[in-house]
């Protein structure tokens, strides 16, 4: 049998890699629109900035989705949950991309949105429970890990198809693998018994810990910061760095591959020291973005600080979101949707707040500033976890069940919802 201190090195579930793929697919439709706005406003007859609301709705989406469909679907077994969503997020590609009409377009983004929500708050509850307490930070960096490869590849491989096939033709792609995705969910995801003692009550009840709330607001806070300055860091490259408009895709692709660096640094170091990883991380981050104000006016430093911003801040992300699961005990399934709708709260007003700092007389380093005060206040709710105490009469999901075996299934047992 291993030891306590050699479980974190040991081999995730197959759940986990899974799931993670789910999430790749989830990422990739969240962001490769982004790419696609100019061809969707031409073919659909109406402008760019409009397009634009394809974006915002699916951020509302996730926002006020994940928690919804959470407890809508808490009394169902999770794989058909997770099976559900995925054949749904299927669906409503297959609608948006047979469509010629915007407003049909934008509810099946709305639905889309529901069912990742739902997808993600589930997700994130089965693959901490699969590898147990001493890797459940590893294991939501791993999943989270699909949602930033996303950006590095799912995103760039997306718009480059749209160039080609038009937009429909990536949404067509996501149709077929999320289908495929839900046979793959349906046959390696262990089937659970329900409880019959699962209860919206409970769920909200779970919601009075002050930690949580703090873990919360440090993933609002983080990503707050760092996507107010990636939102607009194109301008601030180009205009401040003189860096090449042809050359911006690469520095966006070192941007995501710090941030899939981040989040596996999270999950390998979120175990044994979540305080110090996060505290120093956030710390990093904010100094990162500070930097940038100053030092952004040569394209080696502006692309060294983009690389750094996302390397540090994207390892606060598993820790967080792990912690916040680990704080609600047996009932972890609306505080798990309830991470996801920080991360999109943060990124929501981090831009807004970003977008009016850039039309200020603060200019093209207006965005990093945001970032900063943002990255630094994540320090205030992280040092007060850590003076709080982070793992004190706290547990991971409790596994009270046996959970009935998919045949053939080789992979650690999910306990069913408590």
């Amino acid at each position: 049998m291993p030891s306590a201190a050699s479980a974190p090195a040991a081999k995730l579930p197959l759940v986990v890699w899974v799931l993670a793929a789910g999430t790749f697919l989830m990422g990739t439709t969240e962001f490769v629109i982004a790419g696609l706005l100019p061809q969707i406003a031409g073919d659909l007859g109406t402008s760019v900035s409009h397009a634009g609301l394809l974006i915002t709705a699916f951020a509302i989406g996730m926002i006020v989705g994940g928690p919804t469909m959470a407890l809508a679907t808490l009394r169902l077994p999770r794989r058909l949950t997770l099976v559900s969503a995925l054949a749904v997020f299927a669906l409503g590609h297959v609608v948006a991309a047979l469509s010629s009409s915007f407003t049909v377009v934008l509810a099946a983004r709305v639905i889309t949105a529901l069912a990742t929500g739902a997808f993600w708050a589930v997700g994130f509850v089965i693959v901490t429970a699969a590898a147990g307490p001493a890797r459940a930070t590893r294991a939501v960096s791993v999943m989270m890990g699909g949602l930033t490869l996303a950006n590095v590849v799912g995103v760039p491989v997306g718009s480059f198809i749209g160039q080609y096939t038009g937009w429909r033709g990536p949404f067509w792609a996501l149709a077929v693998l999320a289908a495929l995705a839900a046979v793959f969910v349906g046959r390696f995801i262990p089937a659970t018994q329900q409880q019959a003692e699962v209860s919206v009550r409970a769920e909200v009840g779970a919601l009075r810990q002050g930690r949580l709330w703090l873990a919360l607001a440090a993933a609002v806070l983080i990503m707050g910061g760092v996507l107010a300055t990636y939102t607009y860091i194109t301008p601030l490259l180009t205009d401040r760095a003189d860096i090449p408009a042809g050359a911006v895709p690469l520095v966006l692709i070192v941007f995501g591959l710090g941030a899939l660096g981040g989040t596996a640094i999270g999950g390998r170091l979120g175990d044994r020291r979540p305080m110090a990883t996060t505290i120093t991380a956030a710390a990093v981050t904010a100094l990162a973005l500070f930097l940038l104000i100053p030092l952004s006016t040569g394209p080696v430093t502006a692309v060294a600080l983009v690389f750094v911003m996302a390397l540090a801040g994207f390892t606060v992300n598993p820790v967080v979101t792990a912690l916040a699961v680990r704080f609600a005990g047996d009932t972890p399934t609306l505080t798990s949707a309830l991470t996801t709708s920080a991360y999109n709260t943060g990124i929501a007003a981090g831009s807004a707040l970003a977008a009016t700092a850039l039309d200020s007389s603060l200019g093209l380093t207006g965005p990093a500033l945001v970032g900063t005060v943002s990255a630094a206040l994540t320090l205030l709710p992280l040092i007060a976890l850590a003076v709080t105490g982070t793992r004190r009469r706290t547990r991971i999901v409790a596994q009270r069940t046996s959970p009935a075996r998919v045949p053939g299934d080789t992979t650690a047992p999910v306990p069913s919802r408590q």
